[in-house]
């Protein structure tokens, strides 16, 4: 990709948008200087590890922002033996490390993507940090290392004693008046008093300057020489004593230099990653998808800010070139540039302003001719610098390149610009090389419709405001309309009015075939969305129909279920007074009362039977109400109201309104908050029946939840064991307990030997401990 085309489309200026979101001037100036990948596997690459930015960033809120101090040009120092680093270079290194351990900690966060397994494979220079700030304070200054103390308080003793002395030439009335100025001052690090020239001999001692209008002496004098003295040669100790220290740290920084020239390297390439994702993130961009094939959703220029018209654009197989046709100003440049400089960003893991489901192929060559390049300098004209400009794309763009042509058949006749435009298009077309190209001519328009692999568009005008709406039109071309640009830029009517007499004869069957052709396109457009909406209507329609279906399945299931446990209630019950009749029966003589008994019973079962074959009836219509109703997409949620909810249409009572159009449910003794979507009314009970089939015998006794078997003998406990199991199976008791306490255990074994011949039971074992553990059988029957 040339520089050329970069100039042309503006990427220089993406580049220090992108650059300006990074925290390290070292990866600014990195990201200023790179071109777009110029492979797929790269730029997939680095897209996928920007967007991995970008999803870490908006989960993780503990992201360290503290820049990155340059340090690239201290490690040739470091490789050199005997070398000093100073203090402020020595505070960058342990800063740089210090930062890079708590960047990639918080990569190591973004758990298993790239930039993680980057992360883990950073070098550890953390001991460079604690060196470094073991020496140093945070603020960059040398610490108050005991080495050092001694020095430091020596000097301070001596700056003390030296202010004395000065103290009895600016305080003391035999010196003041011949002074200049109160209050001391330095030269060449020497504190001097500033003496009036004609004062010089009666103050003795070393003169160090005159001013310029020579009324002023700086003399040191000779009590404050040997002062000045004394702290030269401590303030030498203490420099010393610093750059001793110095080159010990310097010494323990080097030895680990190759680890941090490593670190620095990919901290460096993930602050570019970060940057990236950042551009996106700051500005609302959003990804584009891998395609063969352009598909622009409302994309806008970035650099015309969020007041840029959006577009829609799409070349897809076959199709390899669009001419863009249309009015001057109507946006047919901007949309050029827009579709190039997307694709640059793409391929170098940028986010675009377009909406989700943008796609964008891979370019390995993105060419544009845009612009008017003449040159009065190299007798260059704007058919001659369109033809240079042309002929370089044309010998070197392949059939993954871009090529961007703006105006193209310009500057020159147009019927052999026509023509010569025609052939560059033929010609690139033969490569294979997807081509985006606008012009004025309409021979080219032609060309649109009957040349394969060619596509025409334009940019729309709204002909009441005589104003361009910078839409794309794709499938037709437009009109240059440079009669009503012309008015409205103040070119005089009757200037206008001449032009339109001569052109009323040459183009009125075209434009009229171009207004027809609009017309056509909206009712194609019309028709489309209709269609549209008709699609949706219908698969709302078949929703609301599967839906009706499913709810309908799911009564049957219940109702079919409920009649099988009534019936098996009913045979229950049923096969037990039969027993026990027939029982009587054979233990005495035949008597009336026992025949009565008997028939009493079968007229009992008749009657029954006559009411669940009613009760079924009455199921069988309410299901039958139920699915002609169909309203089970089509409900206002009411607390208290009885519905199916989630996807598994379990039954529930709504209890309250939740937030953001949910509803609080209680299905069985849980509360939920379920989506509005996923509630269905529950089917009407009016004609549902439960059925209730018993038969009281005279005596029966009563089931319980817990039966005491303390105190009774053996016999005596099983009998009362046999009962309460026949109660509770009358009852539809599922399970109850046994008191036998625990003693000699035989009352316990007198019990589990019955329980386990019993045929009613399904299991039975001890209670927990709380309960009775071993002097307490829990019984659970058969259902």
């Amino acid at each position: 990709m040339i520089e050329k085309t970069l100039a042309l489309l503006e990427f220089d200026t993406i580049r220090m948008e992108a650059a300006s979101e990074s925290l390290s001037e070292e990866a600014a100036v990195t990201i200023r200087g790179a071109l777009p990948e110029s492979s797929p596997e790269e730029a997939s690459l680095l897209k996928k590890r920007v967007k991995e930015f970008h999803g870490h960033m908006n989960a993780d809120t503990g992201e360290p922002r503290q820049s990155f101090p340059s340090v690239a040009f201290l490690f040739p120092k470091l490789e050199v033996s005997g070398s000093c680093l100073e203090l402020d270079e020595a505070y960058a290194l342990g800063l740089f490390s210090e930062r890079a351990g708590e960047f990639g900690a918080w990569i190591l966060k973004s758990g298993e993507t790239d930039i993680a397994a980057l992360a883990a494979r950073l070098p550890d220079c953390s001991s460079v940090a604690k060196e470094v700030f073991r020496v140093l304070t945070r603020e960059g200054v040398m610490r108050d290392l005991p080495e050092l103390k001694a020095i430091r308080r020596c000097i301070q003793r001596l700056g003390k004693e030296r202010e004395e002395l000065t103290a009895r030439y600016t305080s003391g009335g035999e010196y003041r008046h011949m002074l200049r100025s109160e209050l001391p001052s330095q030269r060449n690090g020497r504190v001097v008093l500033a003496v009036k020239a004609n004062f010089r001999g009666r103050i003795r001692g070393i003169v160090h300057e005159v001013s310029s209008s020579g009324q002023t002496v700086f003399v040191e004098p000779e009590e404050v020489v040997e002062k000045n003295n004394e702290i030269l040669v401590e303030e030498q100790r203490l420099s010393a004593g610093i750059r001793r220290i110095l080159l010990e740290l310097t010494g323990t920084i080097a030895s680990t230099a190759s680890a941090l020239r490593v670190l620095h390297e990919k901290i460096l390439y993930l602050e570019t990653l970060r940057a990236r994702s950042r551009f996106g993130l700051s500005r609302g961009y959003h990804y584009a998808l891998d395609s063969g094939g352009v598909i622009l959703k409302q994309a806008r220029h970035p650099l015309l800010g969020k007041g840029a018209v959006p577009i829609d654009f799409v070349m897809e197989d076959p199709v390899r070139a669009v001419i863009i046709t249309g009015p001057n100003t109507g946006g047919k440049t901007v949309a050029l540039k827009t579709v190039g400089l997307l694709a640059l960003m793409n391929q170098s893991g940028l986010a675009i302003p377009a909406a989700e489901g943008t796609a964008l192929p891979f370019f390995d060559g993105v060419y544009a001719d845009i612009g008017d390049e003449q040159s009065i300098s190299q007798s260059l004209s704007t058919f001659s610098a369109h033809m240079t400009n042309i002929a370089s794309i044309s010998e070197s763009a392949a059939a993954s390149s871009l090529v961007l042509l703006d105006e193209l058949g310009s500057g020159t006749d147009p019927e052999e610009g026509s023509a010569i435009a025609m052939a560059i298009l033929d010609h690139l077309l033969e490569k294979g090389v997807r081509v985006l190209a606008t012009t004025h001519h309409g021979i080219l328009k032609n060309y649109g419709y009957s040349r394969d692999g060619v596509e025409n568009a334009s940019v729309e005008f709204d002909s009441r405001t005589l104003s361009p709406t910078y839409r794309i039109v794709m499938g037709i071309p437009g009109e240059s309309r440079a009669l009503d640009i012309a008015r409205r830029n103040g070119l005089p009517a009757e200037l206008v009015d001449g032009a339109r007499t001569y052109l009323a004869g040459e183009r009125s069957d075209i434009s009229a075939l171009i207004k027809g052709l609009k017309h056509k396109h909206r009712e194609l457009d019309d028709a489309l969305r209709a269609g549209r909406d008709m699609e949706a209507r219908l698969r709302e329609e078949r929703r609301k129909a599967e839906l009706k279906e499913l709810t309908l399945r799911q009564k049957e299931l219940e109702l079919k279920s409920g009649s099988l446990d009534s019936l098996r209630r009913f045979l229950s019950e049923s096969r037990k007074t039969l027993e026990n009749l027939v029982r009587e029966v054979r233990e005495g003589e035949l008597t009336r009362e026992k025949t009565l008994a008997v028939k009493e019973f079968l007229a009992g079962l008749e009657e029954q039977s006559l009411l669940r074959e009613q009760g079924l009836a009455g199921e069988e219509a309410a299901l039958r109400e139920y699915g002609e109703r169909g309203d089970a997409g089509n409900f206002t949620p009411e607390a208290g109201m009885e519905v199916l909810a989630g996807k598994n249409k379990r039954k529930g009572t709504i209890v309250k309104a939740g937030k953001k159009g949910s509803w609080i449910v209680e299905l069985g003794s849980v509360k939920m908050s379920i989506a509005r979507e996923e509630l269905f009314p529950a089917p009407s009970q009016g004609g549902q029946k439960e059925l209730s089939i018993s038969s009281e015998l005279s005596g029966a006794a009563r089931a319980s939840m817990e039966l005491n078997l303390r105190g009774m003998r053996l016999e005596e406990a099983l009998e009362a064991l046999q009962k309460q199991i026949d109660a509770a199976s009358l009852s539809g008791l599922g399970e109850f307990a046994v008191i036998h306490g625990k003693g000699d255990g035989i009352l316990q074994k007198g019990v589990h030997d019955f329980l386990e011949k019993e045929a009613a039971v399904a299991d039975y074992y001890f209670s927990r401990p709380e309960l009775g553990g071993f002097g307490r059988t829990e019984v659970i029957l058969k259902r």
